[in-house]
């Protein structure tokens, strides 16, 4: 690379560094009161402490999630990615500010899973999640999720995830994610996987999830 194209580069790159410095400065802040309000009602429904609520309609766990992926998602709501009419109309009023906030909020917080699944999965559940299932083209999900299940940038955690609400996902993945092809996403990568699992091996993955910590 010669000298110029060096010095360009670095211009280029000082310009970006300061565009993004100065759009943070201009974001507006989310002061602490205005937080605690958003993060009381969301413990309405996904828990005190965002450990998630297991009922008649599971509310998932929040709780240790990535803040790109619970950023990522809050947008897919607003955009209408992701097909939920209750998230749809509590992520549709948060500013860019507040989805930043909230984001970094549930990754701090450490609760007990809830656990409640069939015991009995949990031994062909952590084989699915570690090898994967080669005779079903199906990959390790510890390949994307870590070994530990705790994810990594928009691959969310999974550990300690609520047995009924992975089920429900997993089964009806295409129903609720991904809604605009023309604007895939990371979950998108997950629609094939999904379909591909029989519905014993999703209720063993979910087992065995929901017993991390």
């Amino acid at each position: 690379m010669s000298l110029k194209l060096r010095l360009l580069t670095t211009a280029f790159a000082a310009l970006a560094t300061a565009a993004v410095h100065a759009e943070d400065k201009a974001a507006p802040a989310v002061s602490p009161q205005e937080l605690k309000a958003k993060t009381d009602y969301c413990k309405t429904c996904h828990g005190i402490s965002g450990q998630g609520f297991r009922g008649s309609f599971p509310m998932p766990r929040l709780a240790g999630q990535q803040p790109e992926y619970v950023k990522k998602q809050l947008q897919a709501f607003i955009e209408r990615q992701r097909t939920n009419p209750v998230m749809f109309n509590v992520a549709h009023v948060l500013s860019p500010a507040m989805v930043t906030a909230l984001s970094t909020y549930f990754k701090d917080l450490n609760p007990k899973p809830l656990g409640g699944a069939p015991k009995e999965l949990v031994t062909a559940g952590k084989t699915i999640y570690g090898e994967g299932v080669p005779q079903g083209n199906v990959p390790a999900c510890s390949a994307c999720h870590g070994a530990d299940a705790k994810g990594k940038g928009e691959f969310p955690r999974l550990a300690g995830q609520l047995y009924p609400y992975v089920v429900r996902e997993l089964t009806d993945w295409s129903k609720e994610r991904s809604q605009n092809p023309d604007k895939p996403d990371t979950s998108a990568g997950m629609q094939p996987i999904a379909h591909s699992l029989t519905e014993p091996q999703v209720k063993a993955v979910a087992a065995y999830l929901s017993t991390l910590e």
